[in-house]
């Protein structure tokens, strides 16, 4: 049966998010790693203001608030966790409400510096471990991904808790449209046989972005899908088998989680967690437990896309007969420009002409002019701009 939702709810999933109201899976924390700064989104995307805190798609939730209105109803009101750096602890605890950064019980953990995804996830793990117990599971879900397809989405994780449940270290592979060298793959290998998750499978192994034609022959073996960084898991099990792996880290992050609902947690997080190892969560966990066999992968046949560049974010909006525009398309002209997208981040008018498939970004201090070709070398400029002392304009 249905329950009514509380308050707490509408705060975070807002009233759209209502109408296809789930029920919570019992025990199941969503924990959102939000970090970085979107380079390849420059300069829309800033360091101080990364991607993850923007509206891309036009929708009026940012990146972050749309996460989060698809995970608050498989987890209840107050099972949504952020883990964000502390230069963006008040952007976000201003986006969603409810979280509380400072209290016993906070729900946004604030990291004081960048230490990669495996740092932050296991500071999650480890403090729902000291509050929940052995039991609690936990999914990893990136705040800077657009995805749709709501049923599809929430019939993955709950296979994907289920699996978790049974001790494997679950990802959810996404259906390869193509065969992208953006992406990492993910190889299945064999059905898993756990009941409540009839489509999960056996992971062979993951690899890292492969040429276009290595992509094209995973594609035709059916055995590969993208590998999107989502993981579900018991706390214990990833904190286990972080242990073996890289024992020093998971006991600073043991240690920082114990402290964390005391009034010792800044003096503990501040003292552990400059030295803690910066890795990526695939290269310490998924990677290693897959190869002894401890990996599972559910399908999520939904649309996904990690908005990585323009060009892949061009798509994710409605164009016109000419183009695509992200603000005000009336405060654009095109004239033999077809294809070209505009981002409009100024009150200027932007007027495109002879240049097709060009991308064109218009803020109050930059303006980026490239096209969708070149539209994964955007990160060069901010190099660049690094390089020449410009950390104003990052």
């Amino acid at each position: 049966m249905r329950r009514e939702p509380s308050s707490s709810v509408r705060e975070l999933v807002g009233i759209a998010s209502l109408a296809r109201m789930s029920t919570p899976i019992p025990g199941f924390h969503a924990v959102i790693p939000a970090g970085g700064a979107g380079t390849r989104l420059w300069p829309l995307s800033r360091a101080g203001f990364p991607k993850f805190l923007l509206d891309l798609t036009g929708s009026g939730r940012t990146l972050l608030q749309a996460t989060v209105d698809r995970l608050a109803p498989l987890t209840g009101p107050d099972g949504v966790l952020v883990v964000t750096g502390v230069r963006h602890v008040d952007a976000v605890a201003q986006q969603v409400p409810g979280l509380d950064a400072a209290g016993a019980g906070a729900r946004l953990l604030a990291e004081p510096s960048p230490r990669d995804s495996m740092a932050a996830i296991g500071l999650a793990a480890a403090v729902l471990l000291e509050r929940h117990g052995d039991d609690v599971v936990l999914g990893s879900f990136a705040a800077d991904h657009v995805i749709s397809g709501t049923e599809a989405f929430e019939a993955a994780v709950r296979e994907g808790v289920a699996a978790a449940r049974a001790g494997y270290v679950v990802t959810i592979g996404i259906r390869a449209t193509g065969p992208s060298t953006a992406f990492g793959y993910v190889r299945s290998a064999g059905p898993l046989g756990v009941d409540g998750a009839p489509h999960a499978q056996h992971v062979a192994g993951f690899t890292e972005k492969p040429d276009a034609e290595t992509a094209a022959a995973y594609l035709a073996t059916g055995e590969y899908r993208w590998n999107a960084g989502m993981f579900i898991v018991r706390a214990a099990v990833l904190l286990d088998h972080l242990a073996t792996q890289l024992p020093a880290l998971a006991a600073g992050l043991r240690e920082i989680a114990a402290a964390w609902d005391t009034p010792a947690r800044d003096e503990v997080r501040d003292r552990i967690w400059p030295g803690l190892t910066k890795i990526a969560i695939d290269h310490a966990i998924a990677e290693p437990v897959a190869a002894v066999g401890g990996v599972a992968v559910v399908p999520g046949d939904f649309d996904w896309d990690d908005v990585g560049d323009f060009a892949s974010l061009a798509p994710l909006l409605s164009a016109g007969p000419h183009g695509t525009t992200l603000g005000d398309d009336e405060a654009v002209l095109r004239l033999d420009a077809d294809g070209s997208f505009v981002v409009r981040g100024s009150d200027r008018v932007v007027s495109v002409i002879g240049v097709p498939d060009v991308i064109v970004v218009d803020t109050p201090d930059a303006v980026l002019v490239t096209t969708r070709a070149h539209a994964q070398d955007v990160k060069g400029a901010v190099d660049a701009w690094r390089a020449a002392g410009r950390d104003d304009l990052l």
